[in-house]
């Protein structure tokens, strides 16, 4: 069972069920803690790993347990192109992040329609899940988000999937070892402390750049001053609570509750849909200036104080502006002239 085969709410509802029980349970296989071993010291080197047991246990816990007791969400379709365009556009440093932004301490977010992500390598590959947990570090007294970016292990259209498909072609019985999603990449999200800007935006490598597959949502991490699956999930957790989000709780069917309950998983899954909003009421007053054409605005974060002084973000989500009836203009740009 998978998102590809469901349509409604559901559908989602059983597949999300289905999925992190896979998930629980390859997590808790010794594969599992045998691929997170070699994908961490692909990443921090083998003697940050190597010897360094708690290193690898802290991790796991941190990467698998969302699967079975975080909140789970589920993004549906029609909101992924919100998502992604607002992450794209994100840029938090300066930001203080607080410990209430998330709508739980842990948590797992499903993309039906995944994002895909194209490292300063020029690789590409899909961000299909999120999980995320609030940890406190003993040894350096702070506390942060940690996140977890994994992809849909066979995501037809994903090039990271064709090449993991390839590597263990010669070896079945390696591939049926795979959960559902495969552990792709991770950042953390400080709280309480203003997020530092990089040491330095990271130089794209050069080689032959993949192509994203066509009418999906691809961002470039050689743009961003964060890692994408942080801003992909930073961006749907503001979003989810504006006007512009709807949350949905569908009904699970009995016998994917009966699993859920004798996993002891939580199966409260939650849709997030895009909400059908009335256009917003013009302004009353007399007005200080008059538009006499249409044109785009492009998506945006504002910046915004809250009632205790605190600031936060919106995403103003890409709009026309202007008069009904008045010409449209689709330029890329829009020049004023003023004195």
């Amino acid at each position: 069972m998978s998102f590809r085969t469901e349509k409604t709410l559901a559908g989602y509802a059983r597949a999300a069920v289905d999925l992190r029980l896979r998930m629980s349970e390859y997590s808790r296989g010794r594969f599992a803690q045998q691929y997170l071993r070699a994908w961490l010291q692909s990443r921090f080197g083998d003697d940050a790993v190597a010897g360094n047991g708690a290193v690898v246990e802290a991790f796991s816990r941190i990467a698998h347990q969302p699967w079975r007791d975080g909140e789970p969400y589920v993004l549906a379709p029609a909101m992924t192109a919100i998502i992604a365009a607002a992450a794209q556009a994100l840029d938090l440093t300066g930001d203080t992040v607080g410990s209430d932004v998330a709508p739980s301490d842990a948590g797992v977010l499903f993309l039906p329609e995944p994002i895909y992500e194209r490292g300063i390598g020029g690789e590409v590959t899909s961000i299909g899940a999120i999980t995320w947990a609030k940890v406190h570090n003993r040894d350096s007294g702070r506390t942060g988000w940690w996140i977890t970016g994994w992809a849909d292990r066979d995501d037809p259209l994903d090039p990271a999937a064709a090449r993991r498909r390839e590597q263990v072609a010669e070896v079945p019985e390696l591939a049926a070892q795979f959960g559902p999603y495969v552990l792709n990449t991770f950042a953390e999200i400080p709280i309480g402390v203003p997020i530092p800007a990089p040491d330095s935006l990271p130089e794209a490598v050069d080689g032959d750049w993949e192509s994203a597959p066509d009418g999906r949502f691809c961002i470039d991490e050689s743009a961003l001053r964060m890692r994408a699956v942080a801003a992909v999930l930073y961006a749907f957790w503001r979003i989810q609570e504006q006007p512009i989000a709807t949350v949905a709780r569908p009904p699970l069917d009995r016998p994917a509750r009966r699993r859920a309950l004798r996993a002891s998983l939580r199966h409260d899954t939650r849709v997030v849909m895009l909400r059908r909003t009335k256009p917003a009421a013009e302004p009353t007053g007399e007005a200080k200036w008059h538009y006499r054409v249409r044109f785009i605005v492009r998506g945006h974060w504002r910046r915004l104080v809250n009632a205790d002084g605190q600031p936060y973000r919106i995403w103003i989500h890409s709009h026309i502006k202007g008069p009904d009836g008045a010409p449209l203009l689709l330029g890329d740009t829009v020049s004023v002239l003023a004195r």
